[in-house]
């Protein structure tokens, strides 16, 4: 509290209460977090070819519940399914279905949300499907280390601008 005072009589905006989280609360982000990396954790060695992505989301909502958690994305605003997935070049947020078959050599992103006790957990990761190319291998490495390259901004006194600059110029430095 005091430190929020110095910050505010030294003229800065400061978050109102509401989103300011205790130890307790943070404690609870961080387990539902924890049921997200399990998660991904096992989709990352199960993922294999054959496989549907509805598959995949029975995998994300039976771990969720197990785990205590519920499904974030599940009902949101009617959306059906527990998790996002889209394979290769399809735009994020792609809804699960029992049509849709991993290949060999997919890349394919799980976007996953657990609800906690209250609080949400959010994150995603890139995985291949069995072989994939040199290119879609490098892709995924550049794309992860782009988020690390946008994370040394993410702090006092850069913009949101200055995120985004890093990461577009990593990528680009790199062919993508």
């Amino acid at each position: 509290d005091n430190k929020i005072a110095d910050y505010a009589a030294k003229g800065h905006i400061v978050p109102s209460r509401d989103i300011i989280k205790n130890a307790n609360q943070i404690d609870k982000i961080k387990e539902s977090a924890k049921i997200n990396v399990a998660v991904l954790d096992y989709i990352e060695k199960n993922i294999h070819e054959g496989m549907t992505t509805a598959e995949i989301d029975k995998i994300v909502y039976d771990m969720t519940t197990e785990m205590g958690g519920i499904p974030a994305p599940l009902n949101y605003e009617g959306y059906p399914a527990s998790l996002c997935v889209s394979i290769n070049d399809e735009v994020v947020h792609g809804i699960p279905n029992k049509k849709r078959i991993l290949r060999e050599g997919d890349i394919v992103s799980v976007d996953v949300g657990a609800y906690y006790k209250g609080f949400h957990g959010d994150c995603a990761a890139t995985y291949p499907c069995g072989k994939i190319s040199p290119q879609a291998q490098t892709l995924i490495d550049v794309t992860k280390q782009s988020f690390f390259e946008g994370l040394r901004f993410a702090k006092k006194g850069y913009r949101v601008s200055d995120i985004s600059h890093a990461i577009q110029t990593y990528v680009e430095s790199n062919g993508f």
